[in-house]
């Protein structure tokens, strides 16, 4: 059996859909994996996983930057400067804290439908104090708006995908590698 095979077995079971949920929590607070990374699998593996992997993602993200919003709020001068440090820099989370200023809703926008990183704008919320149903209503509809399209993508092209993880599995690890330690060799270069 072929190892893209074997993880794509894997994948399908009900167990990783709890894995999913882990990841996205992770991912809203110190992680710079995107979530579709994790949604993936699942959802090419089987079509069926689809509506259980956007809820477990939507869900483990809203838990997430509740979580980041609650280090922002409560504990930013300990955990949240630790995490900033370690995984991105102040001047980012300056940044982030300057544009939210100026543009709350729009950041949490941003944030909640792109690769920028969640977890920062979270943080910067809870410190800033914005209001917590207001941040976590914004990014619930944006999160779950964002999985939901890619859910609905991976499973209408499901077969195809399929095809392509199978064909082209070592190509697609390494390149999601060498992508991925690219993006924190730059985190800690810029």
């Amino acid at each position: 059996m072929k190892i893209s095979e074997y993880l794509l077995s894997r994948a399908e079971t009900k167990a990783y859909t709890w894995i999913v949920f882990i990841m996205t929590v992770f991912e809203s607070i110190f992680l710079f994996i995107p979530p579709e990374v994790f949604m993936t699998p699942p959802i090419i593996a089987n079509k069926k996983r689809a509506v259980p992997v956007v809820l477990a993602a939507t869900l483990g993200s809203i838990v997430g930057g509740a979580i980041a919003y609650c280090i922002g709020l409560w504990v930013f001068d300990s955990v949240g400067v630790w995490i900033i440090e370690n995984f991105a820099t102040m001047e980012k989370f300056e940044l982030a804290q300057s544009l939210f200023i100026k543009h709350g809703v729009f950041i949490i926008f941003l944030t909640a439908v792109t690769p920028v990183p969640y977890k920062l704008m979270a943080m910067c919320a809870g410190f800033m104090g914005f209001p917590a149903l207001l941040f976590l209503g914004l990014s619930a509809i944006f999160r779950t708006g964002r999985f939901a399209i890619v859910g609905y993508l991976l499973w209408r092209f499901q077969e195809r995908a399929n095809a392509i993880v199978n064909k082209f599995f070592w190509p697609l690890t390494i390149g999601a590698i060498l992508i991925a330690a690219t993006g924190i060799l730059l985190m800690f270069v810029v």
